[in-house]
């Protein structure tokens, strides 16, 4: 049986821990990955500049990913190249609505132009609503673990954070609750 070298083992494990992904989101990498993939239309030409830049250029991503910008997501939460991403989202409607990741939460843009900003006040614990010039308080976190929400008619329900508050909050928000007996 050969012995297996410390240097040997210890690059195992360095590489084992790079791999397991908990460390990040790896975002700058998975961009690069998907500009790679789909800087052409021809998958042959795609594959050859890939072969050519993934060595030099997938290299530093990955290192610059690893080393810096996960250990900035772990300890502040938020990785600095998800910030001001463009995702295109299709609603329950059927239409594709474009959601901007900002400093402060998200900015969704409809098909017809009108924007809506989504808004965490870290201060506060609160996730707000601002649309058309009006904001709103829709959900804040409680220090006893519980979430108050802000209903449509103006009220205040106070409730759980598991799935049976998830439950009452959608029984008050899409029933009549007061025509019921």
């Amino acid at each position: 049986m050969k012995k297996i070298s410390f240097k040997v083992a210890a690059l195992l494990l360095a590489g084992s821990m790079l791999s397991t992904s908990c460390i990040g989101s790896f975002k700058l990498f998975n961009k690069y990955e998907k500009w790679q993939c789909s800087m052409t239309n021809s998958k042959i030409v795609n594959g050859i500049v890939g072969l050519i830049l993934q060595p030099v250029v997938g290299g530093v991503c990955l290192f610059v990913d690893a080393l810096v910008l996960n250990t900035i997501e772990f300890w502040s939460g938020n990785n600095p190249i998800a910030m001001n991403s463009i995702q295109q989202v299709r609603g329950q409607d059927g239409l594709m609505y474009a959601v901007k990741t900002t400093k402060k939460g998200y900015e969704i843009t409809s098909p017809t132009g009108e924007v809506t900003k989504l808004i965490f006040n870290q201060k506060e614990n609160s996730w707000s609503v601002s649309q058309n010039g009006v904001t709103k308080e829709i959900l804040r976190f409680n220090e006893d673990g519980t979430i108050q929400t802000t209903l449509p008619n103006g009220k205040l329900l106070t409730v759980t954070n598991d799935e049976a508050g998830l439950e009452q909050v959608y029984f008050m928000t899409t029933t009549d609750c007061y025509a019921m007996r």
